[in-house]
């Protein structure tokens, strides 16, 4: 099974400039963390001439070829490369805030992802990145310049240059013999287009690109690697010597990156090949499959199965999760990636993922808990006090906000998935319907149960981090009052939000700052909910020494009886007035 395989080359010169201002960087990492996150590739030119345009260029290139790799696995290139350049872009702003000297302090980026058979390319300024394929150069950045001709060398993004910072991605597929070159403006400026298709055309030596993708075609490039290196140094040192000697004014720098080899077409975290291995047949108490004891069913959904085993080599006591025998390739897939995300999940809050090397066919082994469910405890008459239902809730937001932070969106908090275990231990379960920013994660289940989706949602909004912290919200009312905001919701009924209904009527030991804590939770409005888990968890610590600066509804017979009493008189004799003059009529 081959991995990316990619070579490498790359050459600056300082050319008639007094000091050379552009930083080129790439990072090329094995095993894993190249099939989660890529080969990376940065050119950057230092803005206009500065004093400090070296440092602004190199000091992005360095922290986006080490922090992208800091960022968590789960999420997508696109949110890694703009956290990174968002820090970057700060810290100049902040250098050049400081000092005059340092007002100014810029710089260009052009950064290509090379990863699984996709590149992604992340751009701000006028340095430049192609691809080289079949004979034929394409461009894949545009220039952040202003069309004014007086002006055309004059940047209007850059990185350091305002504080909203705009990056631009984009993305597609590879092929091997590809070439990615990544260029300043000293080389594509002098040169041109046409002059580095002919430079990228005589390094080819005939030998072209290839989208051939059969075994001979890969073993062919796998058995001349070296060479293609030495070749992807040779175009690089042609691209630079050639705007030398062309005149250029300007610095000049050139990264080419070879497509040598690619990764079969699977999931990039490679758990589990889903066309090899077969479904198990439904299982019964009793049998075995790989090793493993089947000891009862817990659970069938529309397309899922649970079984509680036990791993005869150890005695260990296991979830098993598989699909029905009859489930199509795509069910397949979806658990597959499944897996992956629960593998990144912290290790605390979620159930563990289990290695079991006897795995011959599809499904996956997680960690056994003895407990139930909120649920099941609900189910069994189990009456929430107050003081429980905020302990329950920091533990419950506590594991939001780490699948937040990493990026993934749970799309199915309600109190079946939720565990707590018999040493009081809180776990969020099931991520079969999870999003990441990473994946776009095909469903194998309906995602989201009806009561605890968020209004939007049913107007047909994507799921987002608010959607999850109103089911949060939904979630914590329930388990108070047994009942939900906004009434029972059936699957496929078109409901109407109204004002959710306080959990006083159902639960009138409710404290006032508890009510205000979950009806914003619950609200109709996403700007009228918490913003972050984190929010959310402060609200319920905080509890009565500060509530939420919200005021508790209370009727008008209990804030003023006079004035209510007054009221219901006036509309009586109202009421009776117009009975009387309706049967005068008569």
């Amino acid at each position: 099974m081959h991995a990316l395989q990619v070579s490498l080359g790359h050459a600056s010169q300082q050319g008639p400039r007094p000091r050379n201002e552009d930083f080129v960087g790439a990072a090329t990492p094995e095993g894993e963390e190249l099939a989660a996150k890529g080969v990376l590739l940065a050119v950057a030119d230092g803005v206009g001439g500065h004093a400090h345009g070296r440092e602004a260029a190199e000091q992005t290139v360095r922290s986006l070829l080490a922090d992208y790799y800091a960022t968590p696995q789960t999420w997508g290139v696109d949110k890694s490369i703009d956290t990174v350049l968002g820090a970057v872009n700060r810290w100049l702003l902040g250098q050049s805030a400081k000092s005059r000297d340092y007002a100014g302090m810029a710089t260009t980026l052009t950064a290509v992802v090379l990863r699984g058979r996709r590149h992604h390319v992340a751009h701000v300024g006028d340095s430049r990145a192609y691809r080289w394929r079949d004979g034929a150069l394409l461009r894949l950045t545009e220039d952040h310049t202003w069309a004014h001709p007086e002006f055309d060398n004059v940047l209007r993004r850059a990185i350091g240059l305002e504080a909203r910072l705009l990056v631009d991605h984009d993305d597609g597929e590879l092929a091997v013999g590809d070439c990615f070159v990544l260029v300043t403006d000293g080389v594509w400026a002098t040169l041109g287009d046409a002059g580095i298709a002919a430079v990228m055309a005589a390094q080819a030596g005939g030998r072209g690109g290839g989208h051939g993708g059969s075994d001979a075609i890969d073993q062919a490039h796998a058995a001349d690697h070296a060479e293609g290196g030495a070749g992807a140094q040779a175009a690089a040192d042609a691209l630079v010597l050639g705007a030398i000697r062309r005149g250029t004014a300007d610095n000049a720098t050139a990264l080419v990156a070879r497509i040598d080899a690619l990764p079969p077409d699977t999931l990039r975290d490679r758990l589990a090949d889903s066309r090899r291995l077969s479904l198990p047949p439904r299982l019964k108490p009793g049998q075995v499959l790989d090793g493993l004891r089947i000891e009862e069913l817990l659970h069938e959904s529309r397309v899922t199965l649970l079984y509680r085993v036990t791993r005869l080599a150890d005695g260990a006591a296991l979830v098993l999760k598989t699909l029905l025998p009859d489930a199509d390739d795509e069910a397949a897939s979806a658990l597959v990636r499944e897996e992956w995300l629960a593998r990144r999940v912290p290790g605390r809050g979620f159930p563990r993922v289990c290695e079991h090397a006897q795995r011959d066919h599809l499904y996956y082994l997680m960690s056994w808990h003895e407990g139930e469910t909120l649920k099941a405890a609900l189910g069994r008459g189990h009456r929430y006090a107050p003081h429980e239902l905020v302990g329950i809730g920091c533990a419950l937001l506590g594991r939001v906000a780490a699948l937040h932070r990493l990026g993934i969106v749970h799309r199915d908090i309600k109190p079946d998935n939720v565990h707590v275990d018999r040493g009081g231990e809180l776990r969020l379960l099931d991520l079969g319907v999870a999003a990441a920013d990473a994946e776009d994660l095909a469903e194998i289940n309906n995602p989201g149960t009806p009561s605890y989706m968020a209004p939007e949602l049913v107007a047909g909004s994507p799921a987002s981090e608010s959607s999850d912290l109103y089911a949060c919200g939904v979630t914590l009312y329930e388990l108070l009052t047994r009942k939900y905001p906004y009434g029972e919701i059936e699957p496929f009924q078109r409901p109407h939000f109204g004002a959710p209904v306080s959990p006083v009527r159902y639960r009138p030991d409710t404290p006032a700052w508890l009510e205000a804590v979950l009806l914003k939770a619950c609200a109709r409005e996403q700007k009228d909910r918490f913003e972050t888990a984190e929010e959310f968890l402060l609200a319920l610590e905080r509890g009565a020494s500060r509530p939420l600066a919200t005021r508790r509804h209370v009727p008008l017979v209990e804030r003023n009886p006079r004035l209510a009493l007054k009221l219901l008189a006036g509309a009586s004799l109202l009421l009776n007035l117009v009975l009387l003059f309706l049967l005068s009529r008569h």
